[in-house]
């Protein structure tokens, strides 16, 4: 991993820009957004940033980068062409321990920017790492026709239930497995107003929520690509994986939910492992090589209500 993905907080904190054209007007939009108290370094503005600085949505400095215009900044962005003005900028803001990003120009950069997919407060970002942002572009543009546009609507609603949704559940894995069937309702799905939400909400509070455990099997081959969608699903939902073979199997393990707990298994002691882990209510998903899913593996999941995924 070339870089540690991670979102940061900007709201009111002072951030630098310096370079008044085109890829400022970008930059400057996506930082405005987050909230930031810019200040921007420019002999000369563009139209637009100089209407931003007449609303007073940003500081103008009317004059060129200095060595001691730097102080105070929480963040600093270059958006010059001028490769050595880039490079000075990068080293003075690392003696002042400064994350700065010099755009295009990677090798004078403490962070990168990815692409965005924002359906505030969901965020989406894709990147590359400046490998190949052709590529990136064409996977925001799948992902975009992918995500619900009511994505912002949901992630609110959810947000403002976490306090009441306590008050019936009391341990954070029965609050999660609620969650994963309300966002499943078609009406949910659909939705688009708080009332069709609450009245979701409400009746699936109002059902019986007895926990208890599910179990599915999913064979693994060679590929990971060859996964349905449903044994997808089914691993994403598992707070428990089984495996047999770490050593072909670590695609697909990874695969898997990222808090689920993890456990190699033989293949002898896959049935009492498993039953001593439905008796704890928790959701087992089980990961057997292609074509060694046995009879009484098979029928250990019909008895459970649980589902064998051969591998395609």
């Amino acid at each position: 991993m070339d870089y540690f993905p991670v979102f940061t907080q900007l709201h009111n904190k002072p951030v630098l820009v310096i370079g008044g054209g085109e890829v400022a007007c970008r930059k400057v939009d996506l930082l405005l957004r987050a909230g930031a108290a810019i200040t921007l370094i420019s002999p000369r503005l563009h139209p637009a940033l100089q209407k931003l600085a007449s609303q007073q949505k940003l500081r103008w400095l009317a004059e060129s980068y200095q060595p001691g215009s730097l102080g105070g900044y929480y963040q600093v962005w270059t958006t010059t062409d001028d490769r050595e003005l880039n490079k000075r900028i990068f080293q003075d803001a690392q003696q002042k321990k400064i994350w700065v990003n010099a755009v295009d120009d990677p090798a004078h950069c403490d962070f990168i920017t990815p692409s965005m997919i924002d359906r505030s407060p969901i965020q989406v970002a894709i990147s590359s790492g400046g490998a190949s942002p052709v590529l990136v572009r064409y996977l925001r543009e799948k992902l975009e026709t992918q995500l619900a546009q009511n994505l912002s609507l949901l992630a609110d609603f959810a947000g403002r239930q976490r306090n009441r949704l306590k008050q019936h559940f009391d341990t954070v894995d029965k609050r999660r497995h609620f969650w994963e069937q309300f966002f499943r309702l078609p009406q949910v799905e659909n939705a688009q107003s708080d009332d069709v939400l609450e009245a979701a909400f409400v009746q699936l509070l109002a059902q019986e929520n007895s926990a208890k455990g599910t179990v599915c099997v999913v064979e693994t081959g060679t590929d990971v690509e060859m996964l349905t969608l449903k044994a997808l699903r089914l691993m994403q939902q598992a707070e428990m994986v089984l495996y047999t073979d770490e050593a072909s199997q670590a695609g697909f393990i990874d695969l898997c939910r990222r808090d689920a707990d993890r456990e190699a298994c033989s293949e002898e002691n896959l049935l009492h492992t498993a039953e001593a882990l439905l008796n704890q209510a928790v959701r087992v998903c089980i990961l057997v090589r292609k074509g060694r899913t046995s009879a009484s593996l098979s029928a250990f999941c019909r008895q459970h209500d649980g589902e064998v995924l051969p591998s395609l």
